[in-house]
């Protein structure tokens, strides 16, 4: 087996989206991946690390990660203390969340995400201009409706759980119980994995073949 290899990249931005999340954004420095994949980051001392799936497009020539500051997480309370101009370890892209050449130019497909499990998504939709996708994003308020104006108004829905200020108010699971999903639909789902459990379920029940529900599970 390959080793994974850490390098240094220079931060570039941080654009804070709400009191504990933000995007870093930082070189490329050449690393190559797929939409959907991972890396592992963390502050310069490489002392710790953390899975973040990659939210810039494969066309950009920076990195990008969206961050939930985790008051006692082992990592996120360090990079939300950097800067521009600090740097990061990044190590290779790796995982299998990623779309079907195919399948990005005729399939129908639904997008699931609760929280910051949208990030892999944004990748999709920067890196496949002509996907005929839709997002339905699950949230505690709309402030959490992280860089939405990235998408056109019709593609993105969000589920606001404690407010009624986002498109429907209430869980993911509750509107995707009201509002069935067509079995032909490729959905792909990422998030908590209560929310992967439950939708699941919903998507079953609705006739939607399991060999077309792709999940990744956000710890």
């Amino acid at each position: 087996m390959r080793k994974r290899l850490f390098n240094l990249h220079t931060i570039l931005e941080k654009r804070v989206l709400t009191d504990s999340t933000f995007v870093l954004k930082f070189e490329r420095n050449g690393l190559e991946f797929v939409p959907g994949q991972h890396i592992q980051v963390g502050p310069p001392n490489g002392i710790n690390t953390r899975e973040y799936s990659i939210y810039s497009g494969v066309d950009d020539d920076f990195l990008e990660i969206l961050v939930r500051e985790i008051s006692l997480g082992q990592v996120s309370p360090s990079l939300a203390r950097l800067k521009a101009g600090d740097s990061v370890v990044v190590n290779d892209a790796v995982g299998y969340f990623t779309l079907n050449e195919a399948d990005i130019q005729k399939s129908k497909i639904l997008f699931i995400a609760s929280g910051t499990g949208i990030s892999p998504f944004h990748s999709f939709v920067r890196s496949y201009p002509h996907l005929d996708y839709r997002i339905i994003h699950g949230v505690r308020f709309a402030t959490e409706t992280y860089e939405k104006n990235s998408y056109p108004r019709d593609r993105y829905f969000a589920c606001t759980s404690r407010d009624a200020s986002g498109d429907f108010h209430g869980r993911v699971t509750e509107y995707l119980s009201e509002n069935p999903v067509s079995p032909d639909t490729l959905c792909y789902l990422c998030g908590n994995c209560d929310m992967i459990h439950d939708v699941f379920d919903i998507l079953e029940k609705q006739g939607v073949n399991s060999v077309n529900v792709f999940t990744e599970v956000y710890f």
